[in-house]
């Protein structure tokens, strides 16, 4: 969770579907390898005013939707974790780390985001798996950095249309505007 310009940004892991890519040949025998690269977090924003500002991840337009509750938009995106040697749609990188920004339509800047880091952005990798939950949650807060969104003046992103995924960014698609 980060506090930027007086809202509320609450940033957690969702479900992503991992497919299977079907049967190759190994050692003799035959695997199903499934490409566990795609994951997907979801975002929520409180006390969001939407006629002024916009949020963005890895500068493009996340596509908010109203919760029915005051103030408060939610939204997912979609992404590549990291690079595998065998998966689906090898050509699209991993989209690490995750920049998010809210973006101020009026002074066409960022004025605050936070960067969310799928593994250690140290490069640390723990060989044992967590004792407690307190050490799972020391883990997770080391990936999650309240600060760093992109500095500078620049146009707002456009906006995306997907019509099969409304309230889901997905980083995999190039970016394509509505028209």
């Amino acid at each position: 969770t980060a506090e930027v310009a007086g809202m509320e940004l609450d940033i957690r892991g969702a479900l992503e579907a991992w497919p299977t890519l079907g049967e190759e040949p190994r050692a003799g025998s035959t695997a199903r390898y499934v490409d566990s690269s795609l994951e997907r977090v979801q975002l929520r924003v409180g006390r969001f005013q939407p006629e002024r500002y916009l949020l963005a991840c890895n500068g493009r337009r996340l596509p908010l939707q109203a919760t029915g509750r005051d103030g408060e938009w939610v939204a997912g995106v979609r992404f590549r974790a990291w690079q595998p040697w065998s998966c689906l749609h090898p050509t699209v990188g991993a989209h690490n780390p995750l920049v998010f920004d809210v973006f101020d339509t009026w002074s066409r800047r960022s004025v605050g985001g936070c960067r969310y880091h799928v593994h250690h952005p140290g490069g640390r990798s723990d060989e044992k798996v967590p004792v407690n939950a307190n050490a799972a949650e020391s883990r997770r807060l080391a990936r999650f950095f309240s600060f760093g969104q992109t500095p500078g003046s620049r146009e707002p992103p456009p906006v995306e249309d997907n019509p099969q995924y409304r309230a889901t960014l997905d980083l995999r698609r190039k970016p394509e505007e509505r028209r």
